[in-house]
Order: C-alpha cells, then structure tokens, then sequence
C-alpha cells in the first residue's frame, strides 16, 4: 500500500516504489494516478512560469495564514453532529495527513478546467476532497462554534450543488490586484462562495476543546472552518504543499 488513503469503495490502491496516489475524475470515470518524484519532474517540459501557478487536477494542501501556517484544511468520513449533519471540515496539524488533499476542478456549470491550465484569479473553482470525493461546501445554516457559517464536505464522486462554488480572490481581496492573473502557489488568496458572498474562514481562537466537543473529542484542537462576512485575515489561505500538473 502506497498510501494511507484508500478510495471511495475501501479498496486500498497499489503501486509500484515510493508513491504517492490520488484520483482525477474525468468525464464522470475515475482513475488513479501514481506519480514518483521522478515521473512528476519528466512531466513535459515544465517552464518556469509552470512552476508558479495552480494548476487544473493538481491536487493542494491549503494552509491558514492567521493560525500561523501550522493549520490545514482538511475532513474525513466523520459527520457534523449538529447542523447540517454533513461531512465536518476543520484545520489541523497535520501536513503529512492524506485527509488534507483536494483536488481543483471547474465549478457547477463552468467550463471544463483542463489538466494542467493554470487557474485564473476570479475563476470559479470546486475542491474534492480526495479521501472521500466529496465537495469543499458551504450555506446559510450556522457553525457550531462561532455561530457563523458551517463549511462541511457535500456531495459524492465530485458531484454536488451551487453551494460547492468558490472564487478565487487574490492580491488580498482585489480581482489582478498587484498585476496577478493568475492563482500563485506562494501567495495567500482568499475563497469567496458564489452561493452565499462568505469568504472560507477560520481563526486560532475558535478551536475544539474538551469544554465544546466533550472527553475523547475525536477532533480535540482543531479549529472550526466557516463561511465568514468580513474580507479580513481569517480568510487567508496559501498553498503549502501538493501534486502540481502542468500540461
């Protein structure tokens, strides 16, 4: 077993030396890539603007800027237990952890994001969720903890609803502001949803305790993730690490 994922059906996915997997669904079928660290520098003829960007397909890691860089977005299997009941997402620390990998695909009704194109600042995207293939989702129901929006998982194999949009806004709260065009790996943006304007969110202060959560809290200091009205630090977020594709 390459990896500490497995897929949707529970079958674990093998490959061959030290790999790492994750899926592209494509056309409504899935298939699993494994990329060597060889393989990924062989892939075409990378340039050095390739190297800057987000890409279509790749598959990212989104760190919190407020928190400091040390918390990730990520979710499991595990359900909200107030709510929604949906798919629960927080930020924690854990940058080796499979549950923090979410693949970047068009958005509800777009146009198809080819493998490898850059993604452009103001581009309406969707994040599925590799571990589970559900979508990054938020609406107007309230979150447990700061009484803001919830964010939660929503949705099988990539498919889900309008509440799975997200712009990207970089530059610190400007569409090209600063002359960007396009989504940089190095820099924070934000993720504004197209459903309800609330901008992904998340703070060090609201976190998970013994106190909100209960004894054997199964999240126990991670920090609740909402959708947020202020345009303001909490909704920072900077690609740390990832499966980067290029065409």
């Amino acid at each position: 077993l390459c990896c500490s994922s497995e897929s949707r059906n529970r079958k674990p996915v093998y490959c061959n030396q030290n790999t790492c997997t994750f899926f592209i669904d494509t056309m409504k079928t899935t298939t699993f890539y494994c990329f060597t660290a060889a393989i990924m520098s062989a892939l075409g003829n990378v340039s050095a603007d390739d190297d800057k960007f987000v890409t279509c397909g790749s598959a990212i890691k989104l760190t919190h800027v407020e928190s400091g860089g040390k918390y990730l977005l990520q979710s499991d299997e595990r359900q909200l237990q107030s709510g929604s009941g949906q798919q629960l997402i927080t930020a924690a620390q854990n940058k080796r952890s499979p549950k923090g990998l979410w693949q970047v695909r068009e958005g509800n009704d777009e146009k198809f994001c080819e493998t490898g194109v850059p993604v452009k600042c103001g581009q309406t995207i969707r994040l599925m969720h590799l571990q589970t293939g559900s979508n990054l989702h938020t609406h107007g129901i309230r979150s447990p903890l700061s009484n803001q929006h919830e964010v939660t998982g929503f949705g099988q194999g990539g498919e889900g609803d309008s509440g799975d949009d997200w712009t990207v806004v970089c530059g610190g709260g400007g569409y090209f502001s600063g002359g960007d065009e396009y989504w940089h790996r190095d820099k924070p943006i934000q993720l504004k949803s197209v459903a309800t304007n609330r901008y992904l969110g998340s703070s060090s202060t609201v976190k998970f305790t013994e106190q909100n959560c209960g004894r054997g809290c199964p999240i126990l200091n991670h920090l609740e993730v909402f959708g947020r009205n202020s345009n303001d630090s909490y909704s920072h977020w900077k690609v740390e690490l990832g499966v980067h594709l290029s065409k």
